[in-house]
C-alpha cells in the first residue's frame, strides 16, 4: 500500500504535523497499514486540534471504506463501514425517514470519528452521545486482529474506545440505531435573552419541552450585558405539521451547495472590533421571541456548513477552540468567570456556544460529556497571548470540577489533562491490554505523555 509523504492538521489549522498518509481501499488493506507505528486512523479531520496524525509515522485515512453493509428498514439499525459520512447517512437514510440519533455541528464527520470522540449534540440532555446508540463495532488492533465488540462481551474495552481518540484500534465497522422522524423540517423557538443569566434560567425552564437546545453567547458583551444570548430551541416537525406543499415531500428542505471560502485570510480578520460588531448585529438581528417557525434542518443543525473552509478565516496561524463542561450548580459561577475573563481580554470568539448536557454514559472513561454547562469557544492562534489565556481557563474549568473536550484541544499539558480525566489510569489499562507496545500514537497521545 503506498505511502505519501503530507504535512496534515486538524480543523483549526494548528499544529502542522509531518507524518504519511494511507489509504487503504478495502478492510482487508487495514492490517497491512497497522503494522508499523506510530499510527494513527483519521476520518476527516473535523477534530480540531491534534488528535488524528501521528507525528513521523503512519496516519491511516478510512475515506475509502465508506460501505453500507445492510440497513433493517423495521427495527432501524444500519451497519456500515467506518468511513461513512454523517453526510452520507441522511442523504441515505432520511428519505427512508431515519435520521442519526446524534449528530454533531457539521455533517463532514465519520461515524467512526463520531465513536472515536464520542460526539454530542444538541439533544445530548434528551439521548446522550453518540456511543450510546451504537450496538456494535469492529476494531482492528496493532497485532491484527479484527475483533467484534459489544458491552456484553468487552463492556471495558467498549467504554474505553468510545471517546478514547482512537487509541484502542482502528474502528472499521459499526452498527447504529437511528431515530424515526416524520420530515426534514425543525419546529423552531427563538428567544433573546438579556444576559447570561437569563439564558440559563430559559434552558432549565423549557429543557423538558425540546428534543434540541442551543445557545450562541456573544463573549465580548460586558456590565449587564455580560453573556447576552440567542436561544435555538427545535424538535422535528410531523408530517401533520407541515403545509400541503411541504407534506407532499416531506423530506425535502432547502439545502444548496454551500460558499466556499476560496484563500487563507490575512492575519487579524477576526480581530475584536470585528467580531464585536458581528456580535452586536447578530444579536440584533433575532427577535425577542419567535415561536413555532418551520426551519429546515440543514440551518438549524448545520449553518457553519452552509460556508466551506470557513476555518480559513482565522488565516495562517490557525484557530484553537475550547470547550468546556462544568457542573451544576458549580458551573453557573465559573461559566460567569469565563466569560468575565474572555470580555476582559478582548477575546474575540463570534462562535461561542452553549449547551446543557444530560447524564453522562454509565461507566465512561475519557468520554466527555458530563452533566451541566458546556460552552465551546474559538479563539484566534495569537500564541503564548491565547495560551496564556487558555490556561488561566483551565484553573477556572478545574476548580469547578470540570474538563475540557480532547476531540477540540491542541494545548492541554499532560497534569491538567489527568486531573480533568480521573479515569484516565482505568482507561490506560485496557488501552494496555490491546496495545502493550503502544503502537496507536498521535500527537495528542504524544503531547499528553501517554505511553
Amino acid at each position: 500500500m503506498p505511502e505519501k509523504a503530507k504535512r496534515l492538521s486538524g480543523f483549526g489549522r494548528f499544529p502542522w504535523v509531518e507524518t504519511h498518509l494511507l489509504r487503504p481501499e478495502r478492510i482487508r488493506e487495514v492490517p497491512q497499514a497497522l503494522s508499523r507505528g506510530p499510527v494513527i486512523g483519521r476520518g476527516l479531520g473535523r477534530a480540531y486540534g491534534d488528535a488524528a496524525v501521528a507525528p513521523g509515522g503512519r496516519t491511516v485515512s478510512s475515506l475509502r471504506l465508506n460501505r453500507f453493509l445492510s440497513f433493517d428498514a423495521e427495527r432501524g439499525i444500519v451497519e456500515v463501514e467506518g468511513g461513512v459520512r454523517i453526510d452520507e447517512l441522511i442523504r441515505v437514510l432520511l428519505p427512508r425517514g431515519y435520521f442519526p440519533s446524534v449528530v454533531p455541528g457539521t455533517r463532514q464527520v465519520t461515524v467512526a470519528g463520531a465513536l472515536a470522540c464520542d460526539i454530542h449534540g444538541k439533544d445530548h440532555h434528551r439521548r446522550g452521545s453518540f456511543s450510546r446508540h451504537v450496538l456494535d463495532f469492529e476494531l482492528f488492533l496493532p497485532s491484527g486482529d479484527r475483533i467484534t465488540v459489544t458491552r456484553e462481551r468487552d463492556e471495558a474495552l467498549f467504554l474505553a474506545t468510545a471517546g478514547g481518540m482512537g487509541l484502542t484500534g482502528f474502528i472499521s465497522r459499526l452498527r447504529l440505531r437511528l431515530l424515526p422522524v416524520e420530515s426534514a423540517w425543525m419546529r423552531v423557538d427563538t428567544e433573546r435573552t438579556k444576559d447570561f443569566e437569563e439564558a440559563l434560567e430559559r434552558f432549565h425552564a423549557s429543557d423538558a419541552s425540546y428534543d434540541y437546545s442551543v445557545a450562541w453567547i456573544d463573549c465580548l458583551a460586558r456590565g449587564r450585558a455580560l453573556g447576552r444570548s440567542v436561544l435555538l430551541r427545535g424538535n422535528f416537525a410531523r408530517r401533520s405539521d407541515l403545509d400541503r406543499r411541504r407534506a407532499t415531500r416531506p423530506f425535502e428542505a432547502p439545502g444548496g451547495a454551500p460558499w466556499r471560502v476560496p484563500w487563507t485570510a490575512p492575519p487579524g480578520l477576526l480581530r475584536p472590533a470585528t467580531v464585536r460588531a458581528f456580535n452586536t448585529a447578530y444579536y440584533h438581528a433575532h427577535p425577542k421571541h419567535a415561536r413555532d417557525r418551520l426551519v429546515g434542518l440543514d440551518a438549524f443543525f448545520f449553518p457553519l456548513d452552509r460556508v466551506a473552509d470557513w476555518n480559513r478565516l482565522y488565516g495562517p496561524r490557525g484557530f484553537l477552540q475550547y470547550q468546556l463542561v462544568v457542573p451544576e450548580p458549580e458551573g453557573a459561577l465559573a461559566l460567569r468567570r469565563i466569560l468575565e475573563r474572555l470580555a476582559a481580554a478582548g477575546a474575540a470568539s463570534f462562535l461561542a456556544v452553549l449547551k446543557r448536557f444530560g447524564p453522562a454514559e454509565p461507566g465512561a472513561l475519557l468520554s466527555f460529556p458530563r452533566p451541566g454547562y458546556t460552552l465551546a469557544l474559538d479563539l484566534p492562534n495569537r500564541g503564548e497571548e491565547t495560551f496564556a489565556l487558555l490556561r488561566s481557563l483551565d484553573r477556572i474549568v478545574l476548580d469547578a470540577g470540570g474538563r475540557v473536550y480532547l476531540a477540540k484541544d491542541a494545548r492541554l499539558d499532560p497534569l491538567t489533562f489527568r486531573r480533568m480525566y480521573p479515569e484516565y489510569e482505568r482507561w490506560l489499562a485496557i488501552r494496555r491490554r490491546v496495545d502493550p507496545e503502544g503502537r496507536l500514537a498521535s500527537a495528542l497521545s504524544r503531547r499528553l505523555e501517554i505511553p
